[in-house]
């Protein structure tokens, strides 16, 4: 749908050591990163993207 689209997708996530070695991981939600882009139809993929990273979270 957007052939550059790529360079706003969150392929980054955090991870940091919080005290008493709780570990934080933390990932930019995309459908915040893809409302910089005026096409409405990216909205229902940013949508599974989110619940997919948010899927990847919980599961660590």
């Amino acid at each position: 749908m957007e052939d550059k689209i790529g360079t706003l997708l969150p392929c980054s996530v955090i991870v940091q050591e919080l005290k008493n070695n709780e570990i934080e991981v933390a990932a930019v939600d995309p459908v915040v990163s893809m409302m910089a882009i005026e096409n409405p139809d990216l909205a229902g993929i940013a949508g599974e993207i989110k619940e997919k990273l948010e899927r990847a979270i919980v599961a660590l």
